[in-house]
């Protein structure tokens, strides 16, 4: 892997923080702001709805933009919101400002996969893509208790400063090892190719696909630590531990489904999401039982991120010669079912079916996004010869 690859991981990890970070901030910010908790839990949800927006408008925008400076830009917005953060006591300032962080880095998600698969050769791109992804990985294993640590002893400025110093350390990074200027006039990103390649009915397969999966990992993984202690049985202490055996169930799911997804994509997606099935369903199954929980918390974990990495190859695979809108489209779906999954299991809690019932939600987006990789497969195979081998395309993008 080029070393810019691992930049842009690193990249991808300090801005992955700032993401998580919050759940572990929100009672100390809301004491420091005047505001209740649930206000500040809103800052969770402006973020999302800022990557939901951010990552095709930018796509967009950025499209005739040398890749570097577009991602030069982006974390320059990026550190600068944080600043802006660290240094407010005004809640609507924050607000504010965690909305365009969360625009930019949209934004960065979308131009880095573009720049990732232009690096690489064809059979090496679902390796790169879960190199990058797996920034975000290791975001959750260390960023997110990391940032808790630090609001916990410094105030959670403090780890706004943090985050705003990694991001500006990633420049420097990107500014070295991101090749720059504009690329030859014939091979320059145009529009209304962008715009032909999202008229796919495939493409539209695999984002509803995306969305359904992250939807089905993340209405589990959101309410995992009231799990463990509330239907477990476990401490508050077990909790850390167990979240960090999720992280590194993660981390090795994405490490193996990244190599694996160049030679056997559709394998991978229907491994993937076959694992989240029977993990989800086995901690509603096992909920009161510790040890079964905390097995199946790392298996989910390393089943629901080994996917991804397929899961991205596809809508490049589909988007062809005209994948900068394409890549926008798949931050989008992220962050869609990043949304969705958490706010129904909080529907099915406030019901008072209890935290099983989230795994339960689970199952059935996990049996729906199995469905629509089937329904993908077998419109592979009318496609032609290529994709229902499972080879990879062939290297359309230029570096």
């Amino acid at each position: 892997m080029p070393l810019a690859i691992y930049i842009l991981g690193l990249a991808i990890f300090a801005q992955g923080t700032s993401e998580l970070m919050l759940a572990g901030l929100l009672p100390g910010m809301a004491a420091d702001l005047g505001v209740s908790v649930p206000d500040v839990g809103l800052l969770i949800s402006a973020f999302a709805v800022g990557m939901l927006v951010g990552a095709p408008v930018l796509a967009v925008v950025t499209l005739r933009w040398p890749r570097r400076t577009a991602l030069l830009a982006f974390l320059g917005v990026f550190a600068v919101s944080h600043v802006a953060g660290a240094l407010t006591t005004d809640y609507t300032v924050l607000l504010v400002s965690r909305a365009v962080g969360a625009f930019v880095y949209a934004g960065f998600w979308a131009v880095s996969a573009v720049a990732v698969i232009g690096m690489v050769p064809a059979n090496a791109r679902g390796r790169a893509l879960g190199v990058v992804t797996s920034g975000l990985t290791v975001a959750t294993v260390i960023g997110l208790p990391a940032g808790t640590l630090i609001g916990q002893h410094l105030g959670w400025q403090g780890a706004f400063w943090a985050v705003a110093a990694m991001s500006a350390l990633s420049m420097i990074g990107v500014a070295a090892t991101i090749p720059g200027g504009r690329p030859p006039a014939a091979e320059a990103p145009r529009l209304g190719p962008e715009l032909r390649a999202m008229a796919n009915l495939r493409l539209w397969v695999a984002y509803g696909t995306t969305s359904l999966v992250l939807a089905s990992l993340m209405v589990t993984f959101s309410y995992l630590a009231p799990f463990l202690t509330e239907t477990a049985g476990l401490s508050e202490e077990w909790v850390p531990a167990v979240l960090g055996l999720y992280g590194v169930g993660a981390f090795i799911g994405i490490t193996l489904g990244g190599r694996a997804t160049d030679a056997r994509p559709f394998t991978v997606l229907f491994a993937g999401a076959a694992g989240m099935i029977v993990a989800s369903a086995g901690l509603a199954v096992f909920a009161d039982q510790a040890v079964p929980v905390i097995i199946l918390s790392f298996l989910l974990g390393a089943f629901g991120f080994g996917i991804n990495p397929a899961l991205s190859a596809r809508v490049f695979t589909l988007a062809g010669p005209a994948p900068t809108l394409a890549a926008g489209g798949n931050v989008s779906s992220f962050n869609l079912g990043i949304t969705v999954g958490p706010w129904l299991g909080g529907l099915a809690i406030a019901a008072g079916l209890g935290y099983p019932s989230v795994s339960w939600i689970g199952v059935a987006l996990g049996a729906g996004a199995l469905v629509l990789i089937a329904v993908s497969a077998a419109l592979a195979r009318r496609a032609g010869p290529l994709e229902a081998s499972e080879t990879p395309v062939a290297d359309t993008v230029s570096a």
